[in-house]
């Protein structure tokens, strides 16, 4: 009964405290709130990961949808998603028909193609989607239903949409000319159809005859998918389960869940949207929990006289940390149940940016439920707690005596444990930053330099006091003239309030160390993987496709071409490898090329490092640096990768090359990768060439290939990734953002407590403006050291990174982008201290003086 009393005590106390000194819990309140925020949103998404989709276009006729596994099992892990279709033999069609329950399977199969009107425009599917050709049996799946004409009966004869067939200005009994890849075929209009719904959006559909549709896939004895049409009565989790058991080796969906079959880009989708949250909320909770800590430990140490009190009329060590765990429940459980509405508007927020950018489909739902606003509040609450406990471990062990002692200034010494934790990981980070990426290979040096900016932030935190009073030594005379009265107040304020001003400048130093290491880190990237590309192409041209992709036979039509020296066809996928690490399964996505070795030195550079790029014939592979580091995988070494359709192949490597941010990690034979595609085409074409080539009257017959320099290539190739940038830059923007909060908050929340003491200069004779005017230079001395200390923290990591990538110890920090970063900290810093103090000043000094700390 005693505990559950004395809780009820620390709460009733907690909550008396809270009440009498609302100022002071402000700052941990909003630190809480906003915290909660971007951690439901985060819960908001993964949610939507997980049980969200879109509807299905094409498959509404069927219940079930039957397709292959479109994943790779990894036992406790995320199961990684293959990049191209991975298809089924079209000997399922018949095991499913015979289940029990299904009225007809019906196999179905894409094929991307394109229109070329008379007058030479390409039309594709509407607002830059697919245009999709399938068998004539698969039109009752949607189901199309035939507005004019009859179904196609020969291999020339076509079924179009009809608002593709308006588009292209075609009608029954007309012609069309239509191109897979970029081989073009005359067709006869044969009939139209009106899809379900009226429109389809995520794409257009035009109908074959099975045969030809077969044909064209390039896998005439397997199937994409196989739509199930339901017998009365039979309901479709029943049936899908029921095919699940009679059937091998197949997965089915149903609902929603059946445009993960139809369109491949949905399941990718799923598995970006529930990486990108898992990612973003464990980063969020850390960042939360750390400014709460900071926040809760500078509101103890500017409570030091009221706990000392409390020490010397007897409370326990225990009694005092349940009173401030006991507030640190109140506050953050208000905080997070407050910031529950704002998370949900950030969701939604979330949701319509990445679907702007490209990322997401429109169409894609949001789902909001209520376990992500419960964990929210439960980490919230668990965060709190934790820095309640860290901040208030001093302030309940000193002895009554020392307590009261320690009251009247600000403690001079650090903790033991404190001063070695923080010197110790001073060493190790700056280890993890230069040492790790020469001596780890592959990925893990890139990681260990990244880790190194966190590292050095919790040094900061521990070490604050410390470095911000040989900051204040080193910048306050030269920021400042000590001759003058304002000048050498501000400096001795600055050391004598060191302990205080590095709890309220923490939040500061870790968003400039955060933003800079972020930003730096990806703008090297970058720029490695560009210089890479441009360096890396030595081709002349590079043919490239105005739709879907270019036919492996161009690469022959344009080797015969008078006046061209080679011709190297390239296709772009995903390969997952898989290794052991640790005595386990691990595994990695790479982006990988396929390249025919013949000619490839005429074209392309990848700066071999050892073996030969002309062995890559059968199962061979060539890796970069990095991935080869990543897997531990040598020269001569066999390698197990899983294709873009999941076919396993053991590789030989026969090559090692520098370039793998500009080309793609795995380079295989070309062969070898086009027949694990899913539309067994050819990205582009490098093409060297004599000066004054004339490749364009060569592909005059190929409407849908185009011809490009290498400089505008590789340009075009650098803003690819501008949605994924777009993501990015503004999920940075919100941690950031909450970094700006809780650096406004705890500026705010040292400012204002400084209330006695600008009452007290201003009663020995400091005038109001030379308050402020010491403030102004205060000011100076915390920006410019957070700037200063927050860039060296970054800057181990940007050197780290940068000699992984490109062994080049020199990072990209693009100049307007850093002075960005320190006009933000001013602008954060500046306003929230100088107000703060006009604020603190608003009273008279001798009403101000007697009033409660």
């Amino acid at each position: 009964m005693a505990p559950r009393v004395m809780s009820k005590r620390a709460l009733s106390l907690a909550w008396s405290t809270i009440k009498g000194r609302k100022g002071g819990f402000v700052a941990a309140f909003l630190a809480v709130m906003f915290g909660s925020a971007v951690i439901t949103a985060s819960g908001i998404l993964l949610e939507t990961g997980l049980s969200s989709g879109v509807p299905t276009e094409r498959y509404r006729a069927a219940a079930v949808v039957v397709g292959a596994y479109q994943s790779l099992p990894i036992a406790d892990d995320i199961d990684p998603r293959f990049s191209e279709r991975v298809r089924l033999p079209a000997a399922r069609v018949g095991e499913v028909a015979r289940v029990r329950g299904v009225r007809a399977a019906i196999g179905d199969v894409s094929v991307p193609m394109s229109v070329v009107t008379r007058d030479g425009r390409v039309l594709d599917g509407p607002d830059g989607f697919p245009l999709l050709g399938h068998g004539w049996p698969a039109a009752v799946l949607g189901p199309f239903t035939l507005s004019a004409g009859r179904q196609p009966q020969a291999p020339d004869e076509v079924v179009l949409e009809s608002g593709l067939a308006g588009r292209a200005g075609v009608s029954v009994g007309g012609s069309v000319t239509l191109t897979v890849g970029s081989t073009p075929s005359s067709y006869r209009v044969s009939g139209l159809v009106t899809p379900p719904g009226g429109r389809l959006i995520r794409q257009s559909a035009l109908f074959l005859t099975n045969e030809r549709a077969r044909q064209l896939s390039g896998r005439p004895d397997q199937v994409d998918a196989i739509g199930v049409l339901a017998a009365p009565h039979a309901e479709p989790a029943d049936l899908a389960a029921d095919v699940e058991k009679a059937v091998p080796k197949v997965v089915t969906y149903t609902g929603d869940d059946r445009s993960d079959a139809e369109i491949l880009d949905i399941g990718a989708t799923r598995s970006f949207v529930i990486e990108l949250a898992l990612s973003f909320g464990a980063t969020m909770v850390m960042v939360v929990v750390i400014v709460v800590a900071s926040t809760l430990a500078l509101s103890v140490q500017q409570r030091r006289r009221e706990l000392a009190l409390l020490r010397a009329i007897g409370a326990t060590p225990k009694q005092v940390l349940g009173m401030i765990g006991a507030e640190a429940t109140l506050v953050s459980v208000a905080g997070a149940v407050l910031g529950a509405v704002p998370g949900i508007g950030l969701g939604l927020v979330f949701h319509e940016v990445f679907a702007a950018v490209g990322v997401l489909p429109e169409d894609f739902e949001l789902v909001i439920g209520p376990v992500p606003v419960l964990a929210s509040m439960v980490l919230c609450v668990i965060g709190a707690r934790m820095g309640g406990w860290i901040a208030a471990r001093r302030a309940a062990k000193v002895s009554p005596v020392e307590a009261l002692g320690d009251a009247a200034v600000d403690p001079r010494k650090l903790g033991w444990i404190r001063m070695t934790v923080g010197v110790l990981l001073i060493p190790a980070a700056l280890a993890a930053a230069i040492v790790l990426p020469i001596v780890l290979p592959g990925e893990a040096a890139v990681d260990g330099a990244s880790s190194s900016a966190l590292m050095l932030v919790i040094a900061v935190a521990l070490l604050g006091p410390r470095l911000l009073g040989g900051a204040v030594s080193v910048l306050g005379p030269r920021l400042n003239r000590s001759g003058e009265v304002s000048g050498f107040l501000a400096i001795a304020n600055a050391h004598a309030r060191s302990r205080r001003l590095s709890s309220a400048t923490t939040p500061l130093i870790m968003g400039v160390t955060m933003a800079a290491a972020q930003i730096f880190s990806a703008t090297t990237l970058a720029s490695a993987a560009q210089s890479q590309a441009v360096e890396g192409i030595r081709a002349d041209y590079v043919v490239t496709p105005r739709s879907a992709g270019l036919s492996p036979e161009l690469a022959g039509v344009l080797g015969r071409t008078a006046g061209v020296a080679a011709v190297t066809p390239v296709v772009r996928t995903q390969t997952i490898a898989t290794y052991t690490s640790d005595d386990s399964q691990q595994y990695k996505i790479f982006a990988t090329q396929g390249v025919d070795p013949g000619g490839l030195k005429a074209t392309m550079d990848l700066g071999v490092l050892s073996g030969d790029l002309a062995g890559l014939r059968g199962e061979t592979v060539a890796l970069s640096r990095i991935a080869a580091g990543t897997i531990g995988a040598g020269l001569g070494d066999t390698v197990t990768l899983r294709l873009g359709d999941g076919a396993a192949v053991r590789a030989r490597v026969v090559a090692l090359y520098e370039k793998g941010f500009g080309f793609g990690d795995v380079t295989l034979p070309h062969d070898l990768v086009i027949r694990h595609t899913t539309d067994h085409l050819d990205s582009w074409l490098l093409v060297k060439a004599a000066k004054g080539t004339d490749l364009r009257s060569a592909l005059a017959r190929y409407p849908t290939a185009a011809v490009a320099d290498s400089g505008s290539f590789t340009a075009a190739q650098s803003g690819d990734g501008a949605g994924d940038s777009a993501v990015s830059l503004l999920l940075n923007a919100i941690l950031l953002g909450y970094i700006a909060i809780a650096v406004v908050n705890t500026l705010v929340m040292a400012t204002v407590a400084r209330v006695r003491e600008f009452a007290m200069l201003r009663l020995i004779g400091a005038k109001r403006a030379q308050v402020l005017s010491m403030m102004r230079r205060e000011t100076r001395i915390i920006v410019v050291a957070a700037v200063l200390i927050g860039t060296l923290a970054a800057i181990p990591a940007l050197v780290g990174v940068s000699v992984a990538v490109s062994r080049w110890p020199v990072p990209s920090i693009p100049p307007l982008a850093y002075a960005g970063i320190v006009l933000a900290a001013v602008l954060v810093a500046w306003p929230a201290i100088m107000i703060s103090a006009r604020v603190a000043m608003r009273q008279r000094p001798v009403e101000a003086i007697g009033a409660r700390e």
